[in-house]
């Protein structure tokens, strides 16, 4: 690519960088994670899975589809692993994980995770659309994913800003911006040799969403995902005609009111 004479601009290192994203915070919001659910629908080595997102007021279809077929799937059956534990302990802790943030304040449930393999095309499809969709990685070592004209926000990468390592280790990513002409880019999640070998972490989208499409740019076993929403796009993102402000909400606006009338006598006064 560097040879037709593309830009390509690094963004984010995975030291340093998500310093202000990775911070734990008050306002971080609960994600609502995929259960994927036992079967695959494709015939051959493709591989159809399906699950489902709970909200707090819709029940969401999840359909991942890879032509190329997967390493593995688990859907919370009995005596699977689960990789969403970190280093040292192999436990869980919200406080330290390489899935929490200012952004996530819950790790992904379950021991439920599809692990990537083959180089290829993948696409997610939810039956109805959602808002801020939040990926979580295993092991992105040695693979790399590419999303063209969706841009997306490192949160947070194990064994950086006080997180722990994921259950293989540590390393950083890099965020790729590829500029391909006529308007459209490519995003790509590259790991890096910055802090080990074995990034574990989150990314998100920010918007609404019916389908999410991205490319693994290696065949590699294994590095696995899983996917969250904070909402469906209504819930988040609701019609005006739908807007019911929270108390909280009512208390903040009329104190800002009152500081407002307040300031406009002090000045009268003058």
């Amino acid at each position: 690519m560097r040879s037709s004479g593309l830009k390509i601009v690094r963004v984010a290192m995975a030291t340093g960088a998500l310093m202000l994203l990775t911070v734990r915070a008050a306002d971080a919001t609960p994600i609502y994670w995929t259960d994927w659910l036992p079967g695959d629908s494709c015939v051959g080595q493709c591989f159809t899975g399906t699950g489902s997102i709970t909200t707090p007021t819709s029940t969401v279809g999840v359909t991942y589809t890879n032509e190329a077929g997967v390493g593995f799937y688990q859907t919370g059956a009995g005596g699977e692993t689960d990789y969403w534990v970190q280093r040292p302990t192999f436990t869980r802790s919200a406080a330290t994980s390489p899935y929490t943030s200012a952004v996530v304040d819950n790790i992904p449930t379950g021991t439920d995770i599809i692990a990537l393999q083959f180089q290829g095309s993948q696409t997610l499809t939810f039956s109805q659309t959602i808002a801020n969709p939040v990926f979580a990685f295993v092991s992105l070592n040695a693979n790399g994913y590419a999303f063209l004209n969706q841009d997306f926000n490192i949160l947070s990468i194990g064994g950086t800003n006080g997180d722990d390592c994921g259950y293989w280790g540590c390393g950083g990513v890099t965020k790729v911006i590829i500029p391909l002409g006529g308007g459209n880019f490519l995003y790509q999640l590259n790991a890096s040799d910055v802090g080990g070998t074995e990034p574990h972490g989150t990314i998100q989208f920010t918007g609404a969403f019916d389908t999410l499409t991205w490319t693994s740019s290696s065949n590699e076993f294994w590095n696995g995902f899983t996917v969250g929403v904070q909402g469906t796009a209504r819930e988040v993102f609701p019609p005006s005609g739908d807007v019911v402000p929270e108390p909280g909400t009512i208390v903040l606006f009329a104190t800002g009111l009152a500081l407002v009338a307040e300031r406009i006598r002090r000045k009268k006064a003058k």
